[in-house]
């Protein structure tokens, strides 16, 4: 669990700084819902960058809350909370933004509370990492990720040899 905050000339730079600055900028993120795996541990790196072993453009599994704001004066806050059984590991997330960081841990602990009373099981307590932002200007982001793990590209693919390749018409019927 990592989280950082950015600015930039626009929203999309801000999130970028901000990606950069939680250690995953190069990668290409594929986001989770959020069910923590069985046997997963969670370490809470606070405003410590990820370290992610990888290539440029490798996918990156991660559970992301990031929040915006472009006022001056409005504030930007994103959080990501957690429970775990202790046993198995296995858990959920809950991942909220907003302006403000009463109303994320709210929004973070309301979920979590939620989530837990529909399943059976015995989750321990709420984990969580809440960041947040004032703008001062220019667009800000805060953001804060879940990093799971990154999956390279495969690039020597080609198809099998005995692979029949059909395309579809615009009438819908396939051809061999």
């Amino acid at each position: 669990m990592t989280s950082s905050v950015g600015r930039g000339p626009t929203a999309i730079a801000a999130f970028d700084a901000a990606l950069h600055g939680a250690g995953i900028g190069n990668f290409n993120l594929v986001q989770l819902t959020s069910v923590i795996p069985t046997g997963s541990r969670i370490d809470d790196l606070g405003r410590d960058p990820a370290r992610v072993e990888g290539q440029w453009g490798d996918r990156l599994y991660v559970v992301l809350a990031e929040g915006h704001a472009d006022r001056s004066g409005d504030e930007a806050w994103a959080g990501i909370g957690w429970v775990q059984q202790d046993g198995s590991r296995k858990g959920l997330f809950a991942e909220h933004s907003g302006t403000s960081e009463a109303g994320v841990q709210s929004d973070v602990t309301d979920s979590l509370i939620a989530m837990t009373n529909s399943r059976p099981d015995d989750f321990g307590p709420i984990g969580r990492r809440i960041r947040g932002i004032v703008c001062d200007e220019a667009p800000v982001c805060a953001l804060v990720v879940a990093v799971f793990e990154p999956q390279a590209w495969v690039y020597d693919w080609s198809p099998p040899a005995d692979l029949n390749a059909r395309s579809v018409s615009s009438s819908g019927s396939l051809y061999p």
